[in-house]
């Protein structure tokens, strides 16, 4: 069954095309996808992405602060906020453009209108990479060489892309120009360049047909070889233009409501990046990451407004290309996002609708006593914070003084005599007992989590750390030797020799144009992304440590390419941890 394939006809459709139904209880044509078009019926390609229902639970949380309607649909195609966002790389979570290839090719291209989106998105494809056609665009989009039209006959053909062949559109225009077809046929002429044979082919008719027409033979040869490189793997304009116009809408909503665009990436998951970076993500544009809450939070991130005078001022961005100016960036002080239930480990769906049903809760005790929340969940809750505030642990979170000293582990050992009591043990701590009188909570005298503690359990019962940073904690090391915050990369010189740190959030061996293996790395600094490439030549003895580590000390050298495209040619990777503990025991700068 071909995945997202519709078959469209009229009324005689069930006399012409053989029937079944599918496992799926659909009703599925016999006909694979060359059958069905010889036939005469019309398939389309329906694809639905997640990016979609991010941008419909964004326009809600919009609408539900601000209590006024949002049309996505209507907005300007031009924004320039948007287009700043995405010139300045800052494009985490949005449609098409996060992935480390694309955020260092919208660092070089720098987007400046819509058809900037549909030409970027057309080149992060197959076909041109085969072909190596990124380059000569980026050079002449900058004016570094003059665009290769070829022939003045092509000249608005290949205006558009400065000479250079992206669209399928501009293959057919092509093939029907230099040989006198009809667009239909050449249209058909590009589809059969998908297989060799149909190549050749193509290729015996064009030669003798164009040079027939007065075209000489170099103009022709030059042209074929780009149709042939090209024309199987190439994109669409409007497919283009189709997902470029959710891409425009996901970095409208990040540049003018970032906590709500953020709370629908978070809930819906739609991009390749763990959440702990999006979080971080969030921290960079002022928004404060509030902890899960047994009275606040809900089975989706919720946006709330609190003291604009809290989070991360954002830092300014310089436009790297020939203007300097100042890109403006999303300022979302003064909103936060509360964390899910449905992100603890272990949770039942069961228990979350239950929790949620049963809020507001008095203290541990009633929760224990009516939320439906197991023991193991319970406890979870306990370690990553949800309790603080209704027990006025930690006052960046408490509404109120804690008079009594209870922290963290007062309430651990108050959900074991809860447990273990007689009169709550027969409820199995999920029904209401209005007879029960729950042990007293005081405090033991214990000390509370610290700041690594209570970032562990987070990490082991969440998957993320939302209290602090990771590499808060190897400050002072990092500052020692002389590391790079990714957020300072592009101050440096091209070739420079550097030393980063982070978290591992992907890693990747794709295919490449020259056949060798290649390791891209994307670390985490709580300032952006480091994306670090590892060539054959770094990887036999460095290998073992990127497979089977997630916390990175990189040397690499700077590799500058356009306006704002920053990247790393790794030469070396440690686990930060050993590199760490090495310099805590010399307490000299670790020589690398």
């Amino acid at each position: 069954m071909r995945p997202c394939a519709v078959v469209l006809a009229d009324g005689a459709f069930l006399d012409g095309a053989p029937l079944q139904v599918n496992a799926g209880g659909y009703p599925m044509v016999e006909f694979d996808r060359d059958d069905v078009e010889a036939v005469g019926l019309l398939k389309l390609d329906i694809l639905g992405v997640r990016m979609q229902s991010t941008i419909a639970y964004a326009i809600k949380e919009v609408e539900r602060l601000e209590s006024k309607g949002l049309d996505i649909d209507a907005i300007a195609l031009d924004d320039q906020a948007t287009f700043d966002l995405i010139r300045s790389t800052r494009t985490l979570g949005i449609f098409q453009v996060e992935s480390p290839g694309q955020r260092e090719l919208v660092g070089k291209l720098a987007p400046e209108t819509f058809t900037d989106l549909i030409i970027d998105i057309s080149l992060f494809r197959p076909g041109p990479v085969k072909s190596d056609m990124i380059r000569p665009f980026l050079s002449a989009r900058h004016g570094w060489t003059p665009a290769q039209i070829i022939h003045p006959d092509l000249y608005e053909v290949l205006r558009e892309t400065e000479g250079v062949v992206v669209f399928h559109e501009q293959v057919i225009w092509i093939i029907a120009i230099l040989t006198g077809c009809t667009l239909a046929q050449a249209d058909e002429r590009r589809r059969a360049l998908g297989s060799r044979e149909g190549q050749q082919e193509v290729c015996d008719w064009f030669y003798p047909t164009a040079l027939a027409r007065g075209y000489d033979l170099p103009t022709v040869a030059a042209m074929w070889e780009v149709l042939r490189a090209f024309a199987s793997f190439g994109f669409c304009k409007a497919h283009a233009a189709a997902f470029a116009l959710p891409t425009y809408q996901s970095a409208w909503l990040k540049a003018h409501h970032p906590a709500a665009f953020i709370a629908g990436v978070l809930t819906h998951d739609p991009g390749m990046y763990p959440k702990r970076l999006i979080l971080d993500d969030a921290r960079q544009l002022g928004i404060t990451i509030a902890p899960l809450d047994i009275n606040r939070s809900s089975s989706s991130y919720r946006v709330e407004r609190v003291n604009p005078g809290s989070g991360r001022q954002p830092v300014a961005v310089i436009d790297g290309a020939s203007t300097g100016r100042v890109l403006v960036m999303p300022d979302a002080r003064g909103y936060a996002i509360r964390m899910s239930f449905t992100d603890l480990d272990g949770i039942s769906s069961q228990e979350v609708e239950s929790i949620i049903h049963g809020q507001p809760y008095l203290d541990l005790a009633d929760f224990y006593s009516r939320s439906g929340a197991s023991f193991p969940t319970t406890e979870r809750l306990i370690l990553v914070g949800a309790f603080d505030v209704v027990h006025s642990i930690d006052s960046d979170h408490s509404e109120g003084k804690n008079l009594e000293g209870i922290n963290r582990r007062d309430l651990l050992l108050h959900l074991n005599d809860l447990h273990r009591s007689p009169g709550h043990s027969s409820l199995g701590g999920s029904q209401l007992n209005f007879g029960f009188i729950p042990p007293a909570l005081i405090s033991s005298g214990l000390p509370d989590l610290d700041a690594s503690e209570k970032v562990r359990y987070e990490i082991d019962h969440l998957g993320m750390d939302v209290s602090h940073h990771l590499l808060e904690f190897y400050a002072e090391f990092l500052n020692e030797i002389g590391a790079v915050k990714s957020s300072d990369l592009l101050a440096q010189r091209s070739g420079s020799s550097v030393l980063v740190a982070g978290v591992k959030v992907a890693l990747q061996t794709p295919p490449v144009r020259s056949g060798r293996r290649v390791i891209f790395l994307t670390l985490d600094d709580g300032y952006g992304c480091n994306d670090a490439t590892f060539f054959t030549d770094a990887q036999q003895n460095y290998a073992d440590v990127l497979f089977h580590s997630w916390l990175f000390l990189v040397r690499g050298e700077v590799r500058r390419t356009g306006p704002r495209g920053v990247s790393i040619r790794a030469t070396g990777a440690w686990e930060l941890r050993a590199a760490y503990e090495k310099y805590t025991q010399s307490r000299s700068t670790l020589v690398v």
